[in-house]
């Protein structure tokens, strides 16, 4: 079994339409390491030039933010969920 990772509306045009991918990456950086061969350039949209998460992007495992986990390194396994959220702003 692998990691399910979810994919936003955004990001789609890089997978071909898919919003479900999976990957056998152990960790966040991992699956993201993985899905950027498959789809290159993914990982670009993700990550900034220093490899950190862009601060318009929120990754959660399982539902939990990962910058409350272990970041990028933070551990995946089998039956995990990976969802790659857009940030939101807005207001009144």
């Amino acid at each position: 079994m692998t990691v399910r990772v979810r994919v936003p509306t955004p990001l789609r045009n890089l997978t071909e339409g898919q919003a479900d991918l999976t990957s056998d990456g152990e960790s966040v950086a991992g699956c993201l390491a993985e899905l950027d061969q498959r789809f290159p350039g993914f990982s670009d949209r993700i990550l900034d030039d220093e490899g950190e998460v862009r601060r318009f992007v929120n990754l959660f495992v399982n539902g939990e933010d990962i910058r409350f986990l272990e970041g990028l390194v933070t551990i995946v396994k089998p039956g995990d969920e990976l969802s790659i959220v857009p940030a939101m702003a807005g207001g009144l």
